[in-house]
């Protein structure tokens, strides 16, 4: 099979015309085309590896395509080719594979989130882009991952961007006033001592007002300098914060008003579960599928006679610590909470496994919020909210 190489910024016209010289290669060298087929992508930054099985699972063909809106036109229309298309496993769904998946979906392909292969596979069958692509079209055929990937196309994937720029920025202006106060540490005398033991709030503009008088070279001109741009540092990222703040509070007020009523459940909570969740909600099957993403469902772990379970450590562990703050703000204020942990206290549960308890009653509450938001929101499209056999 030849692979397409050349520029990323190939027309559409010129991939079009690679593929259909591959499709009569592969008619040539004897490969059938027609009947149920199946695809499976393996992605990286800036090319793509498909590949393609039948029904039978055998393989058909494996083809590199450019990561380009062109690349994945052809890489659509080449896997039809040979034949009826019924879905495609696709690798990094969320990172390298957003976009292919996209595509997709627009286009109407049933995408399957694939897995890496885990160690032993590796191990056995060696590491290849083909083996890779090869590797998730046996994964989609096969069913074992039944995962519907996230689309990212509407207003939860602008409060997912959001969060994710104001995260930085908060971890920036953290370093930044740690930077600033161990400079302190070891400034000279006459400005160590004016600003010891000042709060943020008032070091900030103190640094803001130093002002060097005299040569780069002379260390306590330097230190003047240094402070002062430090704390416009962090007072350019303040402002960052606060407008990453507004507009999440905004977005996040349109995608889910109903969520924000709720007691512990704020605007950082609420976020974090959109985006857990994404644009297409309906890809929860029910709401233990959103505990277990949670994190917050119990894994069996019975044996014999012996009945029991154990902590669940996957899941997504950003949503885990969000409906851990919930459950730690109605400890504190919700009197049903409180009465709750003293009962399973004098059971003789812990602490921590009340918690738990606790959290997976919050899912159930929060993931029956998610999927009923009104049809108006515009967040979501009212064909994506139906719940099948929900009460």
């Amino acid at each position: 099979m030849s692979s397409m190489t050349g520029e990323h910024g190939v027309v559409a016209g010129d991939v079009a015309g690679d593929v259909a010289g591959d499709v009569a290669d592969d008619v040539a060298g004897g490969v059938v085309l027609g009947g149920v087929v199946v695809g499976g992508v393996d992605t990286h930054s800036e090319v793509h590896h498909a590949a393609v099985l039948d029904a039978l699972g055998r393989e058909l063909a494996d083809r590199q395509f450019p990561a380009t809106s062109a690349g994945y036109q052809a890489l659509l229309g080449w896997l039809r080719s040979f034949g009826e298309l019924t879905r495609v496993g696709v690798e990094g769904t969320s990172s390298y594979g957003a976009g292919l998946t996209r595509h997709l979906h627009t286009a109407g392909i049933v995408v399957v989130e694939v897995d890496r292969p885990d160690r032993r596979t590796r191990r056995a069958r060696g590491k290849s882009d083909p083996i890779d692509a090869y590797a998730a079209a046996r994964t989609a055929l096969a069913g074992v991952r039944t995962v519907v990937p996230k689309v990212g196309d509407g207003i939860v994937e602008a409060i997912r961007t959001l969060r994710v720029t104001r995260r930085g920025a908060v971890k920036a202006r953290t370093a930044t006033i740690n930077q600033l106060k161990a400079l302190l540490v070891t400034a000279p005398a006459e400005i160590r001592e004016p600003l010891a033991g000042l709060t943020t709030a008032v070091l900030i503009p103190a640094c803001l007002a130093l002002a060097p008088t005299g040569p780069v070279a002379d260390p306590a001109h330097a230190v003047r300098l240094v402070l002062r741009r430090l704390a416009r540092r962090y007072q350019f990222l303040s402002t960052e914060i606060r407008l990453a703040d507004a507009e999440l509070r905004n977005l996040v007020g349109t995608a889910a008003p109903g969520m924000l009523t709720r007691l512990g459940v704020g605007v950082e909570v609420t976020g974090q579960l959109l985006t857990t969740v994404g644009d297409n909600p309906d890809r929860m099957r029910s709401e233990a599928a959103f505990a277990h993403l949670c994190g917050v469902a119990p894994i069996p772990a019975s044996s014999g006679k012996t009945r029991r379970h154990r902590l669940n450590r996957g899941g997504d562990r950003a949503a885990n610590n969000a409906l851990y703050t919930v459950v730690l703000a109605r400890l504190r204020l919700d009197e049903r909470t409180r009465a709750y942990a003293a009962r399973r206290t004098a059971e003789g549960l812990s602490k921590r496994e009340i918690i738990r308890c606790l959290q997976r009653y919050v899912a159930r509450e929060l993931y029956h919020a998610l999927v009923r938001l009104p049809a108006s929101s515009s967040s979501w499209p009212a064909h994506r909210l139906e719940r099948v056999g929900q009460p």
